[in-house]
């Protein structure tokens, strides 16, 4: 804590106040020494392990497939991979999009219009889930 002279120019009167400021400069040293330790130590916390790896062998290549995507239209249409649907057909709809078998563990992938009314979005929502499809990735497109 600092002392500071208070009073007129002339000097007569002055007195000695406390000076409740915070004093930053120890601060400011302690956090530099701290800064070049980190430094210092940063390199040093790297590690490096020779692996011994096995040589990498040729497998069988990954089925890639399209996305599917289901469509809903600001006019209220329903399109499964540009096909029209209807939300009775929903579930057949995307397991064929799909190409069968296990189609209820792919995602799909559900994009509608800015104007679509919620109500209907959720319809196709709760088609989707109701139908035992879980992985559903919503989409959207920039509004300009």
């Amino acid at each position: 804590m600092g002392a500071r002279l208070a009073g007129p120019a002339g000097g007569a009167g002055r007195s000695i106040e406390q000076n409740s400021d915070i004093n930053v400069t120890p601060f400011v040293d302690i956090m530099l020494v701290l800064l070049i330790i980190f430094m210092v130590a940063a390199p040093l916390a790297t590690v490096s392990l020779k692996l011994d790896l096995p040589p990498p062998q040729p497998g069988t290549p990954l089925e890639v497939r399209e996305p599917v995507y289901v469509s809903l239209r600001e006019d209220g249409a329903l399109y499964v991979v540009d096909r029209p649907s209807s939300l009775g057909r929903l579930e057949a709809d995307v397991c064929a999009a799909l190409g069968g078998g296990d189609c209820r563990r792919e995602r799909v992938f559900v994009r509608a219009e800015a104007d679509v009314p919620y109500d209907r979005f959720m319809a196709v929502m709760n088609g989707l889930q109701g139908a035992g499809f879980h992985q559903v990735g919503l989409l959207n497109e920039d509004i300009e």
